[in-house]
C-alpha cells in the first residue's frame, strides 16, 4: 500500500472521526453511532477472475455492534475526482461482504455453531473536490447502457455521495471531531480558493495535517522537524499556519527584504489553488523567485 492511500484513511481509521462522519452524514447529527461500538474490519477480501486470485482493498470499513450484536458494516471510500464507474466499485464492495458472511455461515453450519445474523453492508463516498461538484453517475443505471427491455432485471445501485465542499455551516458545526476541521477546509477552500483556520483543538492534528496535505496537495501543511529530528506537531491548526508565515517572513527578512505576512499569505494561496505546490515551498527561500511570482499573479 503506498503512503498515500495510508495517509488519506489514518484520520477516518480513529473510531471517534469514524463515528462523527456516520451520525453528522447519514442521521443529521444524532448521535446513534459511539465510537466503542465500532470495530475494525479486514479491508481486504479476495477474488478470483480470469483463473487468477485477485485482492480488493477498501478504504476505510467497521463493524458497528451494539451488546455483541452487528447491526451493520459501514465503509468509507475518498474520492477527489469524479470517478464514472464509482457505482460498479461500490457493488463490488458491497457484494465482497454479503459473500463474506454466507461464507461465514456456510462453515458455522458444517460445524454445527450458531450462526450469526447477516446484517446490511452500506458504503458512504466522500468526495473531497471543490472545483466542481460531482458530474459522474450516482446510479448504476446511469453508469451502464442498459436496455430499456432489460432494466426491470437488473438492480440498481445508488451512491451514498457526500460532496464535503458542498456542506453547508449548519452541518459542518454538527462535526464533534477532528473532521470538523477537514470539513471547513474544503468548504472555505470552495467558497474563498483561500483558508483561514479556526481555533480548535485537534485531537489528531498530524492525521488532519497529512490528509490536507495529501488530498489538496497543500504542501503548507507538511510537518517539518526541529534540530532534535522530532516532528514539530501544533495543536491547532491555527497555530501551525502562523508559525509556518512567520517563519517565511523571518526569512525574508534576514535577506533584506520585507515581506508582509498579508502578502505572502495570498501568495501561498493562490499557488494552492493553482496547484502549484513545488512554487510553494521555493517562496520562503528564494527571494527573487518569489518576487517574480508576486509581478506574474499580480499580487502587490
Amino acid at each position: 500500500m503506498g503512503s498515500k492511500d495510508i495517509v488519506e484513511k489514518t484520520l477516518e481509521g480513529y473510531n471517534d472521526v469514524f463515528a462523527d462522519i456516520v451520525n453528522v452524514l447519514l442521521f443529521g447529527g444524532k448521535q446513534l453511532v459511539n465510537p466503542d461500538d465500532l470495530e475494525d474490519q479486514l479491508p481486504r477480501s479476495v477474488y478470483k477472475a480470469d483463473g487468477n486470485i485477485h485482492e480488493m482493498e477498501r478504504d476505510v470499513v467497521k463493524r458497528w455492534k451494539k451488546r455483541n450484536i452487528r447491526i451493520a458494516c459501514i465503509g468509507m471510500e475518498n474520492q477527489t475526482i469524479a470517478d464514472p464507474y464509482m457505482t460498479l466499485r461500490v457493488g463490488g464492495y458491497d457484494g465482497s461482504e454479503y459473500r463474506a458472511q454466507m461464507i461465514r455461515r456456510d462453515e458455522q453450519r458444517r460445524n454445527e455453531q450458531p450462526m450469526d445474523v447477516p446484517y446490511p453492508v452500506i458504503t458512504l463516498v466522500l468526495y473531497f473536490g471543490y472545483e466542481k461538484q460531482w458530474k459522474a453517475p450516482r446510479t448504476l443505471y446511469e453508469a451502464l447502457d442498459i436496455p430499456e427491455e432489460l432494466k426491470p432485471y437488473v438492480n440498481d445501485i445508488r451512491l451514498n455521495l457526500f460532496e464535503i465542499a458542498w456542506l453547508t455551516d449548519e452541518q459542518v458545526g454538527m462535526f464533534q471531531s477532528d473532521f470538523r476541521i477537514v470539513a471547513d477546509y474544503f468548504v472555505q477552500m470552495r467558497k474563498n480558493r483561500d483558508y483561514d483556520p479556526g481555533r480548535d483543538v485537534a485531537k489528531h492534528i498530524e492525521a488532519v495535517m497529512d490528509l490536507l496535505k495529501v488530498m489538496d496537495q497543500d504542501y503548507r501543511f507538511e510537518l517539518q522537524k526541529d534540530e532534535t529530528g522530532a516532528e514539530e506537531v501544533p495543536k491547532t491548526m491555527s497555530e501551525w499556519l502562523t508559525r509556518k508565515l512567520g517563519e517565511s517572513e523571518n526569512k525574508g527578512k534576514a535577506e533584506g527584504v520585507s515581506v508582509g505576512e498579508d502578502r505572502l499569505a495570498s501568495l501561498i494561496s493562490r499557488l494552492s489553488a493553482l496547484g502549484r505546490n513545488e512554487d510553494i515551498l521555493k517562496v520562503a527561500d528564494n527571494k527573487d523567485y518569489r518576487e517574480k511570482l508576486y509581478a506574474e499573479l499580480g499580487i502587490a
